[in-house]
């Protein structure tokens, strides 16, 4: 297995430095599946991605990955081969639109849906050897409050929660917003108000998760955006293939956009905190802190 890396050069030495470079790493959950999370991290990474960084892509819903069949790729290796120690993250990357580079899950592995601390620790130690160029590290994680979800959100420098205007999933994405903050001190969180009618629906969305939060919880919420229904939204779907890619006047496109912007005005963090290193020494870290998992 070889690792596929058309449009780069390969003779950039600053593929081997991604240890030192600062890296911004976003994680993106939610508290219930359904509400289109994994829509608005591969939109979103290719709407960075437009905007000149080098991003990477993690399908973190380790056994339900879908991120490659979103955008109708065929993957050669997943992350179960490299937890296995049979390739390297560089030898499964894929390369999506605008240039993303796609780290692929598991997609139906059931082992792979319950990895205990130390195995996960030892998956994404690879990422120090990552010879991939990288700016912005996307983390689709999976639903909920698993324990490898915990982990993917304490590490990364920004947790993004996605949430759809249905009970279910507010009341979900406040239990996720919980356990994060009271349990891991994750204070900071960014929402996406999915699937609305309008900015105006997303706004009042958003202030129903926030007053909640300001009222129980030590927390900053800020509203990243709202991406509407949108029928070119679900067009690309259907083609296998990004709204920002194929749609550039859409109304989800222009969405997409704006939180690319906002991203762009987050402050990279310097220092060892914007290391990607440091990233991977935290999920080693918060491994070792719980025992019960190690193997």
């Amino acid at each position: 297995m070889q690792p596929t890396i058309s449009g780069h050069d390969q003779a950039d030495g600053a593929r081997h430095a991604n240890a030192n470079r600062p890296v911004r790493v976003i994680a993106v959950t939610s508290g219930k599946g359904g509400v289109g999370k994994t829509n608005v991290s591969v939109n979103l990474s290719v709407a960075l991605a437009r905007g000149g960084e080098r991003v990477v892509l993690m399908d973190a819903d380790l056994g339900l990955g879908n991120v490659d069949v979103l955008l109708g790729l065929q993957s050669r290796g997943n992350l179960s081969h490299v937890l296995s120690g049979e390739a390297t993250l560089d030898e499964i990357m894929l390369e999506g639109p605008e240039g993303i580079g796609i780290l692929p899950a598991a997609s139906g592995v059931a082992s792979m849906a319950g990895l205990t601390a130390a195995e996960n620790a030892g998956l994404i130690s690879a990422f120090s050897g990552m010879r991939w160029p990288v700016d912005t590290l996307v983390v689709d994680s999976a639903a909920g409050i698993a324990d490898s979800v915990v982990r993917f959100a304490e590490a990364a420098n920004e947790v993004v929660v996605v949430v759809c205007d249905e009970p279910a999933s507010i009341t979900d994405a406040y239990a996720v917003i919980k356990v994060l903050s009271r349990e891991h001190d994750v204070t900071r969180f960014h929402v996406v108000a999915n699937m609305v009618r309008d900015a105006a629906e997303g706004r009042r969305l958003f202030e129903k998760l926030s007053v909640a939060a300001k009222r129980f919880l030590d927390v900053t919420l800020t509203h990243m955006g709202s991406v509407p229904f949108d029928d070119y939204l679900r067009r690309a779907v259907q083609r296998q293939k990004t709204v920002v890619q194929l749609y550039g006047g859409a109304k989800s496109t222009r969405a997409f956009t704006a939180m690319a912007d906002k991203v762009n005005q987050w402050p990279v963090p310097r220092g060892p905190q914007g290391q990607l290193q440091f990233f991977v020494e935290r999920l080693v870290n918060n491994a070792e802190l719980d025992p019960e998992n190690l193997l």
